[in-house]
This record gives structure tokens, C-alpha cells and sequence, in this order.
């Protein structure tokens, strides 16, 4: 497998419009399982987001491309455990993504389907903007104008994580995923998506002026921006 440059003909199964509604809303609910293994966010709510809290404690924050929401439910149920009160709104332009993401609620969290674009365009604000698995789905001109309506939604902090490209990263997926990943795309998906993922040096080269590239643990990469 050669993953020295970024493979982006490769499409994800359940991006696919047409794919089995059975199977992608069981691989929505198992990405709270999935996201909880390797996504690292509980650190970076630490190390990212908690800093740019408003000093009252009480946050607006935005989930752009939320999925099956379980990023907008963590942020929640960590700022409760770490003394902070959010609102967290979590908005996918893809209703299948919606429907999975209402079928779990939690106090404090509500989901919509919108884009970044219709946020814009309605005025809305919010402390910070997060997004999880999102910027390697997009080609050029789509990562650029959601950078962009990033920077305009955020009154604060933009902070948008994703996996970061590595043999070490597909590897580990490789043997890892066969354990959670059995009648969903988890896999197969996975797999596709380190394929289409972003190096460090990668990512700041594409990013606009005044966005920073990290390295982050467990083989991700953060986008972050302070207003």
C-alpha cells in the first residue's frame, strides 16, 4: 500500500447516496465506539478547547458534519464532569446523518440538518467550531469555503480534527477495526479514509493564512484557527 501521497478518487461507502440505509445507520451508531478508540478528543477537549472557553464558563459550540452526533454528546457530558456549561449544536447537511444523530439525545445537545453556508447566511454565532472526520472528505474548493464560513461562525476558536495519514495509522487500523466493525462500513471506510488523509505538512499547505496545522495523538491532525 503505498500512502506517500494523499489517494483522493477513493470514495467512502457511505457517502454513497444509494447505500444501504440499514447498514449506514448501524455505522453511524458505531462511530461513538469507533470516534471514543481513536479519536483522540478527549485530550484535545483538554488541550484545544476548554483555552478558549468564554472565562463565565458557558460556551456556544458548533459541530460542523456532526454524523451520528456522539462528538456533540462527549462535549456536553465532558464540560459537565469538568465544571463548564455548553450548548452544543451539531448540524450535517446529510438528513440520513440527522436521523442517527436524534435517535440519541442528551441535554444541552440539539442536531440540525444545515450546512455551514445556511449558518452564515442566518447570522448564526458560536464561541467555538469543531468538526471531526470532515476536511478529508473534502476536494479543494469545498475544504476552502468551509474553512471560510469556519472562520465567520466562530467567535472564537475553529478547531477541526482528522486522521493523519501514516502506514503506522493504516496498519493499526487495519488489525484494530475487523473487532467493531462487523455488518457496518467502519472497515472498508476506515481504511479509505487514512488513504485520503492529510499530512501535517500537507494540511498547513493547503490552509489559508492564519490557520496553524498540529500534530496530534493518536495519528491526527488538528486545523486551528483563534479569531
Amino acid at each position: 500500500m503505498d500512502l506517500r501521497q494523499r489517494d483522493t478518487r477513493l470514495q467512502e461507502l457511505m457517502d454513497d447516496p444509494g447505500c444501504d440505509p440499514r447498514v449506514l445507520d448501524r455505522t453511524f451508531r458505531r462511530f461513538a465506539v469507533v470516534n471514543a478508540l481513536v479519536s483522540g478528543w478527549r485530550a484535545v477537549w483538554r488541550t484545544h478547547v476548554v483555552p478558549a472557553l468564554p472565562p463565565s464558563g458557558r460556551a456556544r459550540v458548533l459541530d460542523l458534519g456532526c454524523g451520528g452526533g456522539d462528538l456533540a454528546r462527549s462535549l456536553v457530558r465532558w464540560a459537565g464532569s469538568d465544571g463548564f456549561s455548553l450548548e452544543v449544536v451539531g448540524v450535517d447537511p446529510d438528513e440520513r446523518a440527522i436521523t442517527a444523530a436524534r435517535r440519541s439525545t442528551a441535554r444541552g445537545v440539539t442536531f440540525r440538518q444545515a450546512s455551514s453556508t445556511d449558518l452564515v447566511a442566518a447570522g448564526e454565532r458560536f464561541d467555538v467550531v469543531v468538526s471531526n472526520h470532515v476536511l478529508h472528505h473534502l476536494d479543494d474548493d469545498a475544504r476552502a469555503a468551509f474553512l471560510a464560513d469556519s472562520e465567520r461562525l466562530a467567535t472564537g476558536r475553529s478547531l477541526h480534527s482528522d486522521i493523519r495519514r501514516s502506514r503506522q495509522a493504516y496498519r493499526a487500523y487495519a488489525l484494530a477495526s475487523p473487532l467493531v466493525s462487523a455488518g457496518t462500513f467502519v472497515r472498508v471506510d476506515g481504511l479509505r479514509s487514512i488513504r485520503r488523509s492529510f499530512t501535517v505538512p500537507e494540511l498547513q499547505e493547503v490552509l489559508p493564512a492564519g490557520w496553524t496545522a498540529e500534530r496530534a495523538a493518536p495519528h491526527r491532525v488538528l486545523a486551528v484557527r483563534d479569531a
